[in-house]
């Protein structure tokens, strides 16, 4: 991604070059960037290409370090800029030079929006499947200005940065802003409303309130997703992401009538957008997804959990439609899909991983407040367990009907912001961060002691392993290093003095091949050694990753060799004999598909008898 300074430069007309000159100069020496070296005016023809490419190249590179949340960058065609590469010498293909390359047309950012060349005005909606680096580039305003400036051409596709995650702050141009489809309750007439996820609430008000004509105080708003309410939309000063918006979802507007429900009124600060839904009757379940009552389960989780007088009065979600208490003794949980939210079944199939996990289900039904790590400097305060306790007990709850994790995601996001926006990512990463993010947020450990490994020094491996393995619960004792948490052995021998050194570290996870097929068929021709019977072909199924031997013995059981016999193979090239395949534990993969493969079959005691290869060729007189 481009990055360059906010400082402005507009070209004007005739008139105004040598004004407009002097601003582009002054810029260039604020920056450190070297003037062109021949004097020029700043008409759309005026800069050589290697004059272009100073200017641009300079201030991209002086310009890295000055971004900041809320700078604006631009889209600009890949297709476009790969012309502009070239015209001013920066293509990559050496065939190409400056002399030999026309000067770019109008900049045509078309292809990028909705609609093509047909579209205009400046609220354009982008491609949903546009990709940074293969259909545009991102550069900073100013870039976006002198290319403008010296090629005209557009639709200008402005798009704001923006910063995100908790501990590490992550900066990123949010190239698809949040589109919510708004209902008007009145008409049901729909809206759509492009807006940044880091928008506030307010924001989000001011904007409706522009779009109906309707005064701030005399509206509300409702988290409409899946065409349920959820709850209004109530905290000013939170930002939609945190507000668990998703990209395309519903918000539905409801206009003051006469009477409200009466579960709703202002807070105490006077808000007249804190609008509060009363909360459903809540049962005596603690935050963290347990009963507050000793006796709420027993060992036998699972039937206890289908006991409805043990969970007081009824937990619903109201975006999701699950009923804890409407299961009955005998119902089977864990049965609840998760709903996709963009491309996210990568996240989807890591969670049903974990969720279906006897341990781990026993253990976030029960109560596990009380190990909530919040002090941990490397965790997450406990809010990614708390956020993954809340969604296995929906998911573990009566009914079938697919729920939307999207309290977890937006959690996800915030810790995480690789994971953010509605694109695919890769499962293993996914699951990798959310193990160990569970398990700093579950550490039973509040501080963690130093302790000094000790060398084996010809200690049995049992002793070594569990001396290593209480070291290393000294420091780190969650749920997750008792389910999913073991060791290796790695020793390492000094190729100088010779020492051994033995030691047992700690794995979660292990990366293993996966083939596509774990058997390969072969075909082989058997020729009978005394010329008793006609050669014949023979297809075998052998390992594809097994060893000749494998094959000796396929091949023999598919020909009916007689005891006494043995099979010698050999591959041939060009009508004679290649190599001969005698060692056993030689790999098969050595042996490719084309080649041409026989066997023969020989008898085993050979004293007396002279391998004689008999060649047949014809030789032109």
């Amino acid at each position: 991604m481009t990055m360059i300074p906010t400082t402005s430069v507009t070209l004007g007309s005739s008139h105004e070059e040598e004004e407009v000159e002097e601003e582009l100069l002054s810029l260039m020496m604020d920056n450190d960037v070297a003037p062109p070296t021949t004097t020029t005016t700043t008409t759309s023809s005026s800069f050589t290409p290697d004059q272009e490419k100073q200017i641009i190249n300079d201030l991209i590179h002086v310009s890295g370090s000055n971004a900041k949340p809320g700078d604006l960058f631009y889209l600009l065609s890949n297709r476009w800029y790969m012309e502009w590469l070239r015209y001013t010498g920066q293509d990559s293909d050496e065939n190409s030079t400056v002399s030999t390359v026309c000067r770019p047309g109008q900049i045509d950012n078309h292809h990028l929006v909705i609609g093509g060349s047909d579209s205009y005005g400046d609220d354009l909606e982008l491609l949903k499947t546009l990709q940074e680096g293969h259909d545009y580039v991102l550069v900073s305003q100013d870039v976006w200005k002198i290319l403008y400036d010296w090629y005209k051409g557009g639709p200008a596709l402005p798009r704001k940065m923006i910063s995100q995650g908790v501990a590490n702050k992550t900066l990123l141009v949010e190239v698809y802003p949040l589109c919510l489809q708004l209902i008007d309750a009145r008409d049901d007439k729909q809206y759509a409303i492009r807006i940044s996820k880091k928008a506030t609430v307010r924001d989000l008000y001011n904007q409706v309130s522009v779009l109906l004509k309707l005064d701030e105080e005399k509206f509300r708003i409702w988290d409409y997703f899946n065409k349920k309410k959820s709850s209004v939309l109530a905290v000013a000063d939170q930002d939609l992401e945190d507000a668990n918006l998703q990209m395309d979802q519903d918000i539905l507007v409801e206009v003051e009538q006469h009477l409200w429900p009466s579960g709703l009124g202002l807070d105490s600060t006077g808000n007249g957008l804190a609008l509060v839904p009363v909360e459903p009757a809540r049962s005596s379940i603690t935050i963290a997804g347990g009963p507050t009552q000793s006796n709420g389960y027993s060992s036998g989780y699972i039937s206890n959990f289908y006991e409805g007088n043990a969970l007081g009065s009824p937990l619903t979600g109201a975006e999701d439609g699950y009923n804890l208490s409407k299961m009955a003794k005998g119902d089977r949980g864990g049965l609840s899909g998760l709903q996709n939210l963009g491309n996210t079944c990568f996240m989807n199939s890591s969670i049903q991983c974990l969720v279906h996990t006897p341990s781990l289900v026993e253990y976030f039904l029960h109560d596990y407040s009380a190990e909530i790590n919040k002090q941990n400097p490397i965790g997450m305060q406990g809010e990614l367990a708390i956020a993954f306790g809340e969604l296995l007990r929906k998911l573990w709850s009566s009914g079938r009907a697919p729920i939307a994790p999207r309290e977890f995601k937006t959690k996800l996001a915030r810790f995480a912001p690789q994971f953010s926006g509605y694109n695919q990512h890769d499962s293993h990463e996914l699951l990798a961060f959310l193990l160990d993010g569970l398990h700093e947020d579950l550490n039973r450990v509040k501080f963690k002691p130093y302790i000094e490994i000790k060398d084996a020094t010809g200690r049995p491996d049992e002793e070594v392993a569990d001396e290593c393995w209480e070291i290393h619960k000294a420091r780190n004792d969650s749920v997750i290093v008792d389910v999913c948490q073991g060791q290796y052995k790695s020793t390492l021998v000094c190729p100088v003095c010779g020492k051994v050194s033995v030691t047992f570290d700690p794995f979660m996870y292990l990366s293993l091949p996966l083939p596509s097929t774990v058997t390969r068929s072969m075909t082989i021709t058997v020729f009978y050694g005394d010329g008793s019977a006609l050669p014949m072909p023979y297809i075998v199924t052998v390992p594809k990753h097994g060893l000749y031997k494998d094959l000796f013995q396929a091949l023999g059981t598919a020909c009916c060799l007689n005891s006494d016999e043995l099979l010698l193979l050999a591959e041939v090239y060009d009508h004679g004999i290649f190599r001969y395949l005698v060692n056993p534990l030689e790999q098969l993969f050595t042996i490719k598909d084309e080649e041409h493969i026989v066997a023969y079959r020989l008898p085993k005691k050979q004293e007396g008898f002279t391998r004689l290869e008999i060649v047949h060729e014809s030789k032109e007189k």
